[in-house]
């Protein structure tokens, strides 16, 4: 697996060097520069299709610097959650979607993927902080529980306002 240092946005137009507003709605891509990526932001009005090498790009809007954020319950707490939720079958699919968030926050990493007795693929994480290995299930929610899950996992893993 490979991994790579993708910066942070620049705030800026990679077309135009013009600042993005809060709420202005921007483009990023990631770009291969021969063994580097590197990521390019681009206003709305800017962005026509994808440069040339892009690995992937995503639609964003450029938050409010000002605006409350919202932060995360601490680390160890968003564990001890994802390992009560190895007790509870039928939340397959919610720890399933923590587990992406924890590899996203760097709680856990993906060590590989492999094939259980089912014939599913499954996610082996390992966390240093507790230096254990987990293995879980890929498990696609639909497109509503998707929205149930976010709802659920914003109400207990969010500590409050900044």
């Amino acid at each position: 697996m490979l991994d790579f240092e993708i910066q942070r946005c620049t705030r800026r137009c990679a077309r135009s060097d013009r600042e993005l507003a809060p709420g202005e709605v921007f483009f990023s891509a990631l770009v291969a520069e021969g063994a580097d990526v590197a990521r390019f932001d681009y206003a709305e009005k800017e962005w026509s299709e994808p440069p040339e090498g892009t690995i992937c790009w995503w639609k964003s809007k450029m938050p409010d610097p000002k605006a409350n954020r919202l932060q995360w319950a601490p680390n160890d707490a968003m564990l001890h959650y994802f390992e009560q939720l190895a007790q509870t079958p039928e939340k397959a699919d919610t720890r399933f979607v923590l587990a992406l968030l924890m590899i996203r926050r760097r709680i856990v990493r993906l060590e590989s993927s492999e094939t259980d007795d089912q014939g599913r693929q499954v996610m082996v994480l390992y966390c240093p902080r507790n230096e254990k290995d987990y293995r879980v299930p890929e498990i696609h929610p639909t497109d509503t529980r998707v929205e149930e899950i976010k709802e659920e996992l914003a109400q207990l893993l969010f500590a409050g306002q900044g």
